[in-house]
């Protein structure tokens, strides 16, 4: 199979371009001055930890490479209230553009209308994108270390914990694990899809997180939960209790329903 992420990076390059002609950076750091419904994901996320509270990442997104158009009839702002209202502790929204179908105004939307931390969920090669995704109200950004050199995923959470924005480093092998290590500040997700082929497998977050059990922020597991057995084999083999979920929920008939029997599972 061709290698996904990086077509998704190259489309991301000609993205990056466009928006610093749209949003140039001087205007980025006036528009995030204003902005005064900003949320700290990563202190919510680690006191919920803290007691051992399952948290939801629930997700927004249109469409993906692996599952294509998920939903026809898409609505952020609909979709948002269904998951603030059923249990979700935090949201994530896909803002990439050509692969998942996402916007960035998605972002500043639900903020308007809804009080939960979001994390921006995109491709971060610049950062540039960083003071992008903050002036559009994202609370944390995803940074995939397959996507990236260390050099760069440093530059990027630097840019921002200057900005005050939570940085949630994605990681899918050994190798990542282990570099994901040296981000002390930074919350760490494992990805149980393989961003190259996407096939997927919960035991990858069993397998990492035996080496990023020394890891002072809380671990994520992403991609592959579909119902309350995946959650509790994660809990019981893994120890973590944050889940990102996104389409076995978009994908449910009825998704408050669905999302209540994640966020109220009986341990």
């Amino acid at each position: 199979m061709e290698n996904v992420l990086k077509k998704i990076i190259n489309k991301k390059k000609e993205r990056i371009k466009i928006y610093k002609k749209e949003h140039p950076e001087n205007k980025l750091f006036e528009d995030i001055k204003n902005i005064n419904n900003f949320i700290d994901f990563k202190d919510k996320i680690k006191r919920r930890n803290s007691e051992r509270k399952i948290s939801i990442i629930a997700e927004i997104k249109k469409a993906s490479p692996s599952a294509g158009e998920i939903i026809k009839n898409f609505n952020p702002l609909n979709i948002a209230k269904i998951y603030f209202e059923n249990g979700a502790s935090f949201l994530s929204v896909l803002t990439e553009e050509y692969f998942f179908l996402g916007k960035l105004d998605y972002i500043k939307n639900i903020k308007s209308n809804y009080k939960i931390p979001i994390l921006c969920k995109d491709f971060f090669i610049d950062t540039y994108q960083v003071a992008l995704a903050k002036s559009f109200g994202a609370d944390c950004i995803l940074i995939i270390l397959s996507a990236v050199d260390k050099v760069l995923a440093k530059d990027l959470c630097q840019a921002a914990n200057d900005l005050n924005i939570s940085t949630l480093i994605e990681v899918h092998s050994e190798k990542e694990a282990e570099i994901a290590l040296s981000f002390k500040d930074s919350l760490i997700g494992i990805n149980n899809r393989n961003l190259k082929t996407l096939e997927v497998s919960l035991n990858t977050s069993v397998k990492l997180s035996k080496i990023l059990n020394s890891h002072q922020n809380p671990l994520i597991c992403e991609s592959g939960i579909h119902s309350t057995k995946n959650i509790k084999f994660i809990i019981d083999n893994a120890g973590i209790y944050n889940f990102l979920i996104g389409e076995s929920l978009l994908k449910s008939q009825d998704i408050g329903s669905k999302l209540k029997q994640f966020t109220q599972i009986s341990l």
